[in-house]
């Protein structure tokens, strides 16, 4: 059998980490959420599609490079004249712990599905679709709700179509924006990968089993909740299941900590492999990314390279 094409939707950024304001020092790469997603799974063997839109720059030209060399198909990346690729500077506390800094108002990525690149037409060619809630924010309302529409029907043609909200309040207008379209997007998906503090952040009343139990509601069978150093806790068909992982040692910076758990997870999964040995998996691939500074670990830092 051949490997279920992916196509991953989203935004690719330049990212400032181990940034020395003293000296003026930063490491200049290139990340965002879907992509460090994408990234992981072809080095996870997944065929991979990156879907968005970049600029005419230098910067746009050397993403599409590193895309390439990573294994990951550029074919539905547009190429905007006036546009730019977003940028964001990591700042990480002692704990590695971090926070963001965004430059990404006149983005190229806000121009996908609008005539440059990729049509929503063009997702029919793929197994599986994997967005997120910045996919959906960095979109206006009639682009993000034809998208939403879009994969519903995809939904319901038997493709898998997989969501991480990943939360970024500053995005939305308001949060009854953000957990409205979140919600009609979680009706047209297949598996759900939220994290609890997004969700906290807009149910506060919600405990983690009901967190699972809303999203499951809305017609998921599959609900991976992600709770930091608690572990996963996942929903399949009714049950629910808490994980009992492995503690993090070192952690440098959480960057990326999400996307490479959904990648891991994701990529078990389409392997044939059960909730409980692909939560692992994605635990394992996490726990080396947070080990390491920025979203994107060298290819040679992967677990079993």
């Amino acid at each position: 059998m051949t490997s279920p094409r992916i196509a991953c939707i989203g935004e690719c950024m330049i990212e400032l980490s181990q940034i020395d304001l003293g000296s003026g020092a930063a490491h200049v790469g290139f990340a965002g959420d879907t992509f460090n997603t994408a990234v992981y799974l072809t080095r996870l063997g997944c065929e991979v599609s990156y879907v968005t839109v970049l600029g005419t720059d230098s910067f746009s030209t050397r993403m599409l490079q590193m895309m390439a060399a990573e294994g990951i198909d550029t074919g539905l990346v547009g190429r905007h004249d006036s546009r730019l690729p977003g940028l964001y500077a990591i700042e990480t506390d002692d704990a590695g712990e971090r926070s963001f800094r965004y430059w990404r108002e006149a983005s190229a990525a806000r121009m996908l599905f609008s005539g440059a690149g990729a049509r929503l037409e063009d997702l029919a060619r793929f197994e599986v679709i994997y967005l997120s809630g910045i996919t959906l924010a960095i979109l206006p309302p009639e682009r993000r709700a034809a998208l939403i529409a879009a994969c519903g029907d995809l939904l319901r043609q038997g493709r898998q179509v997989v969501f991480d909200p990943n939360h970024r309040p500053r995005l939305w207008p308001e949060e009854a924006v953000a957990r409205a379209s979140f919600d009609a997007m979680w009706r047209a998906s297949s598996l759900a990968l939220p994290s609890y503090d997004d969700e906290a952040r807009l149910y506060p009343a919600l405990a983690p089993r009901d967190v699972v139990a809303r999203i499951a509601a809305l017609g998921l069978g599959e609900v991976v909740l992600k709770n930091g150093a608690e572990g996963p806790l996942i929903g399949v068909a009714g049950g629910l299941t808490q994980t009992a992982l492995p503690k993090v040692a070192r952690v440098v910076d959480t960057s990326g900590a999400g996307d490479s758990f959904n990648a891991g997870y994701l990529a078990a999964r389409l392997a044939g492999q059960g909730p409980l040995a692909a939560a692992a998996a994605g635990h394992r691939l996490a726990s080396v990314v947070i080990g390491h500074h920025g979203a994107v670990i060298p290819r040679e830092a992967m677990p079993g390279a």
